[in-house]
């Protein structure tokens, strides 16, 4: 008799379980879609997840840093291509924003603002305010402003180091920080513009860029953590060379030579000076890609959104050989490094051996 009461109560629970997945996979379909094709899964197969990637249903608004020149002039084209709305700053609007003119449906949908992100927070969250007055909100914060300053650390010293990070780190926080209100209110986007010169290090010359781009890096990556439960996606872009108006148009700090290093300044100098326009980056290809991402369409379309996006053969190859470096020095040393704990085994070396 318990034995059948048993089997009464399990057939029940069976019944309601398999009619609650029913309904379940019913509701699914209904807002998110099939999770697997329409053909027939066979017992060997197992569904495929259809990953949903962001796809704005609206006009966007964005907002980009430092346009006059490089991937900010490119994006801003791009953007208003697919009918976006785009606020671009410029830290003098007399600077020319693109070589070509843009066709006259382009301008109704374009703002220039005069901005220089190390103003301070106090002035750029008075011009950021009056900037999503425009249109009444901003999607999409790009911080491309930057600079790209070469030089050797002992001479260039602290203070080339604090020029290029009021720029490329201070500068980029306080835009970060004044907009964030609006970008959470939209639920919208960040996208922040680092290197792949975070990873490639080891060049002579590159140790202020170098520098603030890895502190770009770790500051992006612990801001998508803590805008996740906004629904606020964070975008890391990290370039290799590209062929822009960038980091080796700027001429070499030479201001506080030493001695010691003239041969190999020299040949630093004559290195960076023969990089422009030999680089096989297309900016303009780059930055579509950018905005198929945001948008969540074409090249991205159905794909998870991206933490990190590594730009250029250069670049991918970097944070290859980076990751490789690390590892294999890791597996050396990782003994070693175990056996600093209160609880761990001392390690012997062999001369007490």
């Amino acid at each position: 008799m318990i034995m059948q009461s048993l089997f009464q109560y399990f057939n029940t629970r069976l019944h309601f379980i398999s009619d609650a997945a029913r309904r379940y996979e019913h509701l699914h379909e209904f807002f998110v879609g099939r999770s697997h094709s329409s053909k027939d899964v066979s017992k060997s197969e197992k569904p495929v997840i259809a990953v949903k990637s962001f796809r704005p249903q609206k006009q966007l608004v964005w907002l980009i840093t430092g346009t006059s020149t490089g991937f900010g002039r490119r994006l801003v084209r791009s953007a208003l291509q697919r009918g976006d709305c785009v606020i671009a700053t410029v830290r003098s609007l007399d600077a020319d924003l693109d070589d070509e003119p843009l066709p006259e449906e382009f301008e109704k949908n374009l703002r220039r603002i005069q901005l220089d992100v190390t103003e301070g927070e106090e002035c750029l969250k008075a011009k950021v305010d009056e900037a999503a007055a425009i249109w009444g909100r901003i999607d999409v914060l790009v911080n491309n402003a930057g600079q790209g300053l070469v030089g050797l650390s002992e001479e260039g010293g602290s203070s080339l180091y604090r020029r290029t990070f009021n720029v490329n780190v201070f500068g980029l926080i306080d835009m970060t920080t004044v907009t964030l209100p609006w970008i959470r209110e939209s639920q919208g986007c960040i996208v922040n513009v680092g290197s792949r010169s975070a990873w490639k290090t080891e060049l002579v010359g590159v140790g202020p860029y170098s520098a603030s781009k890895a502190a770009v890096h770790a500051f992006t990556e612990t801001l998508a953590t803590e805008l996740a439960q906004f629904n606020v996606r964070v975008l890391l872009v990290a370039p290799g060379a590209f062929r822009t108006e960038g980091i080796h148009s700027r001429p070499f700090f030479q201001d506080r030579p030493i001695a010691a290093y003239d041969n190999v300044r020299e040949t630093t100098a004559q290195r960076f000076a023969s990089i422009t326009g030999t680089q096989k980056g297309d900016p303009v290809r780059a930055m579509e890609l950018v905005v198929d991402i945001v948008r969540g369409e074409g090249t991205a379309e159905h794909k998870p959104w991206p933490s990190h996006l590594i730009l250029g053969d250069d670049a991918i190859a970097d944070v290859k050989a980076k990751s490789s470096k690390l590892m294999a020095t890791l597996e050396k040393w990782e003994s070693t490094g175990r056996a600093v704990s209160f609880d761990s085994s001392p390690v012997r070396s062999r001369s007490a051996s």
